[in-house]
C-alpha cells in the first residue's frame, strides 16, 4: 500500500544547519544516552537504513520488522524527501535520522530493538546514527557499521561469532564482530537502552545465509528499492511514502 503525500516537509525546524550546530547538540545527546539492559527478551527486531540519490538531494529511509528469534519478515515502511543534511563525517545522523522517524512512525508493529545501519557511541562524540535515533525513538538501538570511525581493536578469530574489544580513550565502545566464518567483521556499539552483550546476541541472533542481519539486510535492499520507485525519472516527487504488512 503507497501512503498519502504530506504537505510538509518531515525535517524538523529547529534541525541543524551546519556544523557547528550539529556538533553543539550531539554534545548536549550524548548526555542522555543510557546503557541499560533491555528489559525483556525482544520479540520484533527491526533494521533501519538510508540512502540518498546521487545527486545528494533526496534521501530514501526504509525499516524492515522481522519476529525474533525465528526471523519472519512482519512489516516494512519507508519515507523519502529531501536530504536535509550534507555529507560530513561524524555527522551522519543529521542526514538520516528525520527520514528513518518518518519512515518508523508508519509501522504498526513497535520493535523492540532497532539494528542500525552506522555507529553507536563508537563515534567521535559518542553518538553515532544508532545512538542519536535510539534517543529519538526511545528505543534500544544498536549499531551495526561496515566500517570503524574510532577506537582500535585487533581483529577477530576467523570463526563465525568470533569478536574483539574495540577500545576508545581506554574504553571498550564496542566489538569487531566476524558474523559468518572467513568474511569481512562489522564494528558494533550499543547505540541506546541495550548492553554490549545484547547486541552482539541479538546480531548473531539475526544472521542466517549471509554476513549482514537479515533486517538490516532487508532494509538496505528496500531503501534501495524506494530510490527506484518513489521519485520520477524527471526528479519530481512521485510519493513521500511507503508500507507494506505481512
Amino acid at each position: 500500500m503507497v501512503g498519502r503525500a504530506h504537505p510538509t516537509s518531515i525535517i524538523p525546524a529547529d534541525w541543524p544547519k551546519n556544523y557547528q550546530e550539529a556538533v553543539a547538540l550531539q554534545e548536549q545527546l550524548r548526555q542522555q544516552v543510557r546503557l541499560i539492559p533491555l528489559p525483556h527478551p525482544p520479540r520484533f527486531v527491526a533494521g533501519a537504513d538510508a540512502i540518498c540519490d546521487r545527486a545528494d538531494e533526496k534521501i530514501f529511509g526504509a525499516i524492515a520488522v522481522y519476529s525474533y528469534p525465528d526471523l519472519e519478515l512482519v512489516e516494512e515502511a519507508g519515507a523519502a524527501d529531501v536530504c536535509p543534511f550534507p555529507y560530513r563525517t561524524g555527522l551522519l545522523s543529521f542526514r538520516e535520522v528525520p527520514i528513518l522517524a518518518a519512515a518508523f512512525a508508519r509501522l504498526k508493529h513497535r520493535p523492540d530493538v532497532l539494528l542500525v545501519d552506522g555507529q553507536g557511541i563508537a563515534h567521535p562524540r559518542g553518538l553515532g546514527l544508532a545512538a542519536h535515533l535510539g534517543l529519538v525513538l526511545d528505543l534500544p538501538a544498536i549499531g551495526v557499521a561496515k566500517s570503524r570511525l574510532v577506537g582500535q581493536g585487533e581483529e577477530p578469530g576467523a570463526a563465525a561469532g568470533a569478536a574483539s574489544p574495540l577500545i576508545l580513550a581506554g574504553q571498550v565502545v564496542g566489538l569487531i564482530l566476524r558474523t559468518q566464518k572467513g568474511r569481512k567483521p562489522f564494528y558494533l556499539s550499543p547505540g541506546h537502552k541495550i548492553t554490549l552483550k545484547e547486541c552482539r546476541e541479538i546480531v548473531m541472533g539475526c544472521v542466517r545465509r549471509y554476513r549482514s542481519p537479515e533486517p538490516l539486510r532487508h532494509a538496505d535492499s528496500l531503501s534501495r528499492r524506494f530510490r527506484s520507485t518513489l521519485w520520477n525519472p524527471n526528479g519530481t516527487r512521485s510519493d513521500r511514502g511507503h508500507d507494506s504488512r505481512r
